[in-house]
């Protein structure tokens, strides 16, 4: 069973059912199309359902070949910041970002300006669109790298009902060298009882996967290549730290360092497969001035 989906605008999607002789429960088709159940609320709540082509209250079911219109009102209550953002990708349908270190991807309840968040609803303002701000995944404040988000709430549940349809990379430089040289790292994740922001691996915590490999040598160092099948927060960091090599820099799981400013941590290319074309896209985003410079202080030593 397939339909058939094209977007109309930044809150309107039409969707036509098989013609196939069958009756489709509306919570089926809405999962085919990606539509949350609170968005699904939303638009019963605040928007329309039309049903080919008249305005609709009766949509439990719907017939073979139904053409389907769902409008939805854009909120958001993030300030737009004026500030140059370097972009990886961006269609109709998605952006990514390429962050820089120092800048967290969405406001807190003591930061709510100079965000990712803020300057990715500036440059929707500056192209004459009302968009909301949808992440599908986050970096830490000092990590850099690239951010997935998406334009539009359907698209954002659709990654996050199947993780498996993006998947992440990452550069680290650590301390000392890994062994085995190439390996994995399976630990739980929880948050540390007595800190709000700090993680652990512990017994009861959420199951965590990273994937590893040492790509260059140095003298008590390494930079390492890693892959996730899981997104906990600070897992790299974490796993990195319980297997003895904390990432370089790194002062909440290892200790702060004279050659870089922050933890050495990179996410240098994302592939995922495209919500509506079907087809994988690759992103990638070189490494940042301050880790080349770090390998190389390491290369002098």
């Amino acid at each position: 069973m397939r339909t058939n989906f094209r977007k109309l605008g930044p809150a309107m999607i039409e969707f036509s059912t098989p013609d196939d002789g069958k009756e489709l429960p509306i919570n089926v088709v809405l999962k085919q199309a990606g539509i949350s159940l609170t968005l699904w609320r939303k638009i019963k709540r605040e928007g329309s359902i039309f049903i080919n082509g008249l305005k609709s209250t009766d949509y439990r079911y719907l017939r073979p070949g139904d053409k389907v219109t769902l409008s939805w009102p854009v909120s958001c209550n993030i300030t737009p910041y004026n500030n140059m953002l370097s972009l990886g990708y961006e269609d109709e349908y998605l952006i990514v970002v390429d962050k820089p270190a120092g800048i967290l991807v969405h406001p807190t309840g003591t930061e709510t300006n100079k965000t990712i968040a803020n300057m990715v609803i500036n440059y929707y303002r500056k192209q004459n669109t009302f968009l909301g701000f949808h992440p599908v995944h986050r970096l830490d404040r000092n990590t850099s790298g690239l951010v997935l988000i998406a334009k539009h709430p359907h698209i954002q549940h659709w990654f996050s009902a199947d993780k498996s349809n993006f998947q992440r990379y990452y550069f680290a430089m650590v301390q000392g060298i890994p062994c085995p040289t190439i390996g994995s790292i399976n630990l739980p994740i929880g948050r540390n009882s007595s800190s709000i922001i700090e993680r652990q691996v512990r017994s009861d915590g959420q199951a965590a996967i990273t994937h590893y490999k040492v790509v260059q040598r140095f003298n008590n160092a390494s930079l390492l290549r890693i892959s996730l099948d899981t997104g906990r927060t600070h897992q790299i960091r974490v796993h990195m730290a319980a297997i003895g090599c904390p990432i370089i820099g790194d002062d909440l799981y290892g200790q702060a360092s004279p050659l870089i400013s922050r933890q050495a941590l990179h996410a240098y290319r994302i592939i995922f497969r495209h919500p509506r074309a079907n087809l994988p896209v690759s992103v990638f985003s070189p490494l940042p001035q301050d880790m080349l410079q770090l390998i190389s202080r390491y290369n002098l030593k």
